[in-house]
């Protein structure tokens, strides 16, 4: 199985790049990971920053891709239960999943409609930089649930 990370927005260099590149560097040892980054809107209202990124993000899913939609409002699943899905899609042959994290004004219902999973990672709100790093530490220990390792303890 490959991973595909979908991200809206440039990649901050530092802390963010720093943090995201360590973790997907010891995924990459159980699970293929590619990093995409989509451009932002750029100027304009929150909704069209929303519209256009959100177009963009559609375009850029290809068909027979599991998604999975980093979204506030999603699914609260603990680091188990995430291992648990992806070991689940893993176990049925599903080759690519894409993790898509949008841009500081969110994603429209269609591309939540399109997501075979909406996730939520805390009921805060975080930067979508940020989530960067937390979403690629929770990517990282669930394979390291997978593989029975003591990492996750």
């Amino acid at each position: 199985m490959n991973f595909r990370l979908l991200l809206v927005g440039r990649s901050e260099r530092g802390l963010v790049t720093d943090g995201v590149d360590h973790y997907l560097g010891r995924l990459t040892r159980s699970f293929p990971v590619e990093q995409v980054v989509l451009p932002e809107a750029g100027k304009g209202e929150p909704a069209y920053q929303q519209r256009v990124e959100s177009e963009r993000i559609l375009a850029a899913l290809k068909p027979g891709e599991r998604v999975v939609v980093l979204d506030e409002r999603g699914t609260h699943l603990t680091s188990p239960q995430f291992a648990g899905r992806i070991g689940a899609w893993r176990d049925q042959g599903v080759r690519k999943v894409v993790f898509v994290i949008g841009g500081a004004y969110g994603m429209t219902d269609e591309v939540r409609q399109r997501a075979d999973l909406v996730l939520a990672l805390s009921a805060m709100t975080f930067p979508h930089q940020l989530v960067r790093v937390l979403f690629a530490e929770q990517l990282y220990r669930a394979s390291a649930i997978l593989q029975g390792s003591p990492y996750h303890h």
